[in-house]
């Protein structure tokens, strides 16, 4: 029992420092984890998470070539036209929008183009920017349990082969999606009315005093005045297509299971269809070439990308935390059978407990999967009972340290989008913890009613 705290707190020592190192410093660090579980503990290193490397490369790939061909900024141009269109409805339609964005392309990086664009509707609405801003950015994280191309999604997928009962890009996103646009809808709800209106605010009113600070309000933010490739719709249109096909592929498996007559698009490979997870990696690769030849984007344009970059890092991220977590719980694998399986098959939603607070450190979806799927494993969880958990993955707005929740604060031209005083009384904490806790719930009845 000594050992395996010791090692407990090795493996929790490593993600902390590599979450205040930030970066490629999480997985390097995870790599020096199992390094020293292997030297100084004898334990036998698990195999690496290769299948989620490679399906998040392939995708990210992909998503980067989209970006570079304009494509992202295409979409980001529909959201704004929508949210111009009914401006006085902007804390419900923004958050949709960002969740939608996200659930398109696969990351929540896209978020950033459309935040000063909110900012700009909302104060022009004269609407306090606070109420659609923080859901805004909340929502676009949580559009990537919904997305069929986002790493952690990927993530379940490449981990499912090794579950008891395997489940396919369809079987997620039927539980995901749903459950995701009825947890945005609670929390933008709530914020409907959050916080003194605008003009109300003696905050706000005390600027207003500051003649250069009442200016820079009628600066007007938009991205419908910037011209795009002309290709921009056609890498749209065939991005969503290699999606598109994905999910066809999947519609087919689970249409195979239930014992329907399909057609076997797959090749059989010793009786047996080729892997998903294999099919989402070269389709991916596919797709992305499809949009470089059709596009005439630069190939080094893609590598130095936003999309290219924070995908890279995500990879290096995985490729050490992952290998350390998985090994840690294989050589106390029946430790933790015995002293938390009970709990855990009494109460499952500890198990969702367990995520939130890992991902609250972790900053990354992905990232929490796979340190908290081989626990799931271990403790012989099925497959549906964590994909019915699977929005609990997302709790890093807790301490409102990620990348668009500070953008959403910098961006808010009027100040009410914050952290407070005691630094958890910030604008993200209810809108997250109401869209989360929400969505986690109606997965998990979800994923009851269709398995």
């Amino acid at each position: 029992m000594t050992i395996f705290w010791i090692q407990f707190a090795l493996v929790l020592g490593a993600i902390l420092l590599g979450i205040r190192k930030g970066g490629v410093a999480l997985g390097m660090i995870g790599g020096l984890g199992v390094a020293m579980l292997v030297f100084l503990f004898r334990a036998a290193p698990s195999e690496p998470p290769v299948a989620v490397m490679l399906i998040i490369l392939a995708v990210v790939t992909a998503s980067a070539t989209l970006q570079v061909a304009g494509g992202l900024d295409y979409l980001v141009q529909i959201a704004e036209r929508l949210l111009r269109a009914h401006p006085k409805y902007v804390t419900l339609l923004a958050p949709l929008c960002t969740f939608v964005l996200t659930m398109c392309v696969g990351t929540g990086h896209a978020v950033y183009a459309l935040l000063p664009v909110i900012s700009d509707v909302a104060v022009r609405t004269k609407t306090r920017p606070e109420r659609p801003m923080a859901i805004a950015s909340v929502a676009s994280q949580m559009g990537i349990t919904a997305s069929p191309v986002a790493a952690a999604v990927t993530t379940f997928l490449g981990y499912s082969a090794k579950m008891g009962t395997p489940v396919t890009i369809f079987d997620i996103l039927k539980i995901t999606i749903p459950a995701g646009i009825v947890g945005v809808i609670a929390a933008s709800l709530w914020s409907l009315n959050r916080g003194k209106d605008l003009y109300e605010d003696p905050q706000f009113l005390a600027k207003l005093a500051d003649p250069q600070f009442k200016q820079s309000l009628d600066v007007s933010v938009t991205t419908l005045g910037k011209e795009l490739p002309k290709t921009a719709k056609l890498s749209v249109a065939l991005f969503f297509g290699g999606v598109l096909f994905i999910v066809l592929l999947a519609l087919r498996d689970t249409a195979a299971n239930a014992g329907l007559a399909m057609p076997q698009i797959v090749p059989l490979v010793d009786g047996k269809p080729v892997p998903m997870t294999t099919i989402v990696q070269f389709v991916m690769l596919a797709f992305g070439a499809f949009i470089l030849f059709a596009t005439k984007v630069k190939a080094s344009d893609i590598a130095k990308s936003t999309v290219f970059s924070a995908g890279m890092v995500a990879v290096v991220s995985i490729f050490g935390i992952a290998w350390m977590s998985d090994t840690f719980v294989s050589a106390n694998k029946s430790m933790l059978v015995s002293k938390i399986g009970e709990m855990v098959r009494f109460a499952p939603w500890t198990f969702a407990l367990a995520m939130f607070c890992v991902s609250a450190f972790v900053k990354s979806q992905a990232a929490t999967l796979t340190v908290m799927i081989p626990f799931g494993i271990a403790l012989k969880l099925p497959a549906t009972l964590m994909l019915g958990l699977l929005p609990a993955s997302y709790a890093y707005f807790f301490f409102a340290f990620y990348p668009s929740d500070i953008a959403a604060m910098n961006m808010d031209r009027t100040g009410t989008t914050r952290i407070g005083r005691y630094l958890l009384n910030h604008s993200f904490m209810m809108p997250g913890l109401i869209g989360v806790s929400v969505s986690t719930v109606v997965a998990y009845g979800l994923s009851k009613i269709a398995f």
